[in-house]
């Protein structure tokens, strides 16, 4: 399921790749973390989004669209971005690991574990861009 990035089809869509796509799943096997993302407001995107996916071995548990970050006060990681760099990251014209060194992906969180992951993280981010049919 492909759908616009923001919203809550395009999340739930993540969620069944995260669970149905066997490259995801071998290379997230050890992975333990939930990641609530907060993208602040640019261009067309007016309000600050938020969402939240709890990322367990290989498997996507759960997905929360627009949820309040305090329902969340410590997830694994916090990732914070504008929307034009979410977007670019999503459409593939940023690296995600560039991003993160450059601070358009401010990350809040165990680095070490994620530095240890990077496939993982990598993987993750293919998983949405193929997700991601077209931007808001």
């Amino acid at each position: 399921m492909a759908a616009i990035f923001p919203s809550e089809e395009w999340l739930q869509g993540l969620e069944e790749k995260l669970n149905s796509d066997s490259r995801y799943n071998d290379i997230a096997k050890n992975w333990e973390g939930d990641l609530l993302f907060l993208i602040e407001p640019e261009g067309s995107l007016k309000e600050r989004l938020t969402f939240y996916l709890d990322l367990w071995h290989g498997r996507c548990r759960n997905v929360e669209y627009k949820p309040m970050p305090e329902s969340h006060p410590n997830p694994s990681f916090r990732l914070m971005a504008s929307y034009k760099d979410i977007t670019a990251i999503l459409m593939g014209k940023l690296n995600p690991m560039t991003a993160m060194m450059t601070s358009k992906l401010k990350v809040k969180g165990n680095m070490g574990y994620m530095m240890r992951n990077v496939p993982t993280v990598l993987d993750f981010v293919r998983v949405a861009q193929e997700v991601t049919t077209e931007i808001l």
